[in-house]
């Protein structure tokens, strides 16, 4: 039996799909509900840095831009060290309603990951990924 390879969230938050996407797709967004800061060139291709006053940081690589739509990245995973070339994708899609956005956040790629390493990763972003969708929710709403 082979291991998950993927952890999906999905989040109905009661904010235009306008101020959603500006707050995953932008610096000032990211910098507020998923790091403490954040550093991003919107294009295929481009990179985007989170750091964290705790002294992490994120260097994501945008895979897929589809304004308003989704937004995709691939991204180091957690536990494994610095210079790992595995990568997990991230894809966040949203879809308007008459009384507002749903997100959907899927991560995928934990199946290439040996045993304990797979408990690590794994683990820790099923539970990041709730906490970090919580996170988006209060921002949109403050």
């Amino acid at each position: 039996m082979g291991f998950p390879d993927r952890i999906e969230r999905t989040v109905h938050i009661d904010r235009p799909l306008d101020r959603v996407w500006e707050a995953i797709t932008t610096a000032e967004g990211l910098g507020t509900w998923f790091g403490n800061s954040a550093e991003i060139d919107l294009r295929v291709g481009g990179t985007a840095k989170l750091t964290w006053t705790s002294g992490d940081a994120a260097q994501l690589r945008i895979e897929r831009i589809e304004p308003k739509t989704v937004f995709g990245y691939t991204w180091g995973i957690n536990g494994l060290p610095d210079g790992d070339l595995r990568r997990t994708y991230v894809e966040f899609t949203l879809a308007e309603h008459s009384d507002g956005t749903t997100v959907t956040v899927v991560e995928s790629g934990f199946a290439q990951l040996e045993p304990a390493e797979h408990s690590h990763a794994y683990e820790g972003n099923t539970g990041g990924w709730a906490s970090e969708l919580d996170e988006l929710v209060a921002y949109l709403r403050a």
